[in-house]
């Protein structure tokens, strides 16, 4: 063979080589956006379920991520997310804790006043839960995203002032991308995180990828540790009526994952439950202990907002969770005409209160 074959051939060879790099990169790429598609349900379109005796609450224009109800009925609600991509229809103003008394016919959702000494220009509140101490004392933990970093707020609630009395700001590295949290004593929590970078175009890589590195983690002030991982991005976190069990949802995952809490807190993994939506936010029954969420039907419509054709809303609720055949039902569903992008529902003696991300509240009657 001569060299000049040999050259020949070595470029043939080194063709052959590139073109089929080419292929492999493009089908891994073909593969991630499909694989993107799916978890963001890019195709589906909502399927309406009504619910009758529902109206919209007055004053919530910009919000209720969360919400979080008490035993007497009082309800606390986060509202003013703002966060990169996603709509915002106050971006210039800071988020508030808003009060709604649910034992009052009027449901007139009124901000909280916050003691001196806390930031509020700068708060932009996430998902929040509370606590109830033995003598009764109300602390209520918020998940704060301020220059978009992720901080823990510890407050206590002075329900004679209508106030928040600020305790505690909690920051970890553990903690860098904090979606929603579960309070299990005055300084003590289960957070779950969503990405596992901080850096904004880095976790767009990652959802991309559609790694599964994130989880939960337990906080408290001498223990701060992973106790779950593998959840495609974290969101939604709660506990059992016995408080033996904790609730995990993985919004990329459509999955309700269910942990054993064992005596040193760390978290026994239970089962999973497919929920086929991107769940968001979850609550407890306070009597049946059913799991309630809100959902998003379509992530793609969630993300790229367009006013003329606007991301849905979902309300499901999950009975017999830890039997062997738990039942998912969608309770509500709209299209967006009346709420856009939900993100959590909690009941209280008949009542729904349905949330979102950035829209309005929904207040029905299931009773």
């Amino acid at each position: 063979m001569t060299k000049s074959r040999q050259r020949t051939e070595g470029r043939d060879m080194g063709a052959l080589l590139k073109v089929t790099l080419l292929g492999v990169l493009l089908a891994l790429v073909g593969e991630r956006i499909l694989n993107l598609f799916h978890r963001t349900r890019f195709f589906n379109e909502v399927e309406p379920v009504d619910l009758p005796n529902c109206r919209l609450l007055e004053g919530i224009e910009a919000g209720s991520e969360d919400i979080d109800v008490l035993p007497n009925g009082l309800a606390f609600i986060s509202t003013g997310l703002k966060f990169p991509n996603i709509k915002s229809f106050a971006p210039d103003k800071p988020g508030e804790i808003l009060l709604l008394d649910l034992n009052d016919g009027g449901l007139t959702p009124a901000p909280l006043r916050i003691s001196k000494g806390f930031d509020a220009s700068s708060f932009n509140p996430h998902g929040l839960s509370s606590y109830i101490d033995e003598d009764g004392t109300v602390y209520l933990f918020v998940v704060n995203h301020p220059q978009l970093q992720s901080v823990i707020e510890i407050f206590r609630f002075v329900e004679e002032e209508r106030s928040l009395v600020h305790l505690k700001s909690v920051k970890h590295e553990l903690l860098n991308s904090v979606n929603d949290i579960v309070a299990v004593g005055p300084e003590s929590f289960y957070a779950t995180t969503d990405y596992y970078f901080s850096h904004l175009y880095l976790k767009y890589v990652e959802l991309f990828l559609g790694t599964s590195w994130t989880g939960v983690v337990y906080y408290s002030p001498g223990d701060v540790r992973q106790v779950a991982t593998g959840f495609y991005s974290g969101n939604g976190i709660t506990i059992s009526n016995d408080k033996q069990y904790i609730y995990a949802a993985d919004v990329m995952g459509h999955t309700v994952h269910v942990f054993k809490k064992n005596k040193d807190w760390s978290l026994s993994p239970i089962k999973s439950v497919d929920v086929v939506t991107l769940v968001d936010n979850l609550s407890v029954d306070p009597v049946t202990g059913d799991i309630w969420m809100g959902g998003h039907p379509n992530g793609y419509k969630f993300f790229v907002y367009n006013a003329e054709d606007p991301p849905g809303s979902e309300v499901l609720r999950i009975q017999n969770i830890h039997s062997s055949h738990p039942i998912v039902t969608k309770v509500y569903a709209n299209d967006g005409s009346v709420i856009q992008g939900s993100s959590c529902a909690s009941v209280y003696k008949g009542q729904l209160l349905v949330g979102t991300v950035f829209h309005r509240a929904l207040h029905c009657q299931l009773e």
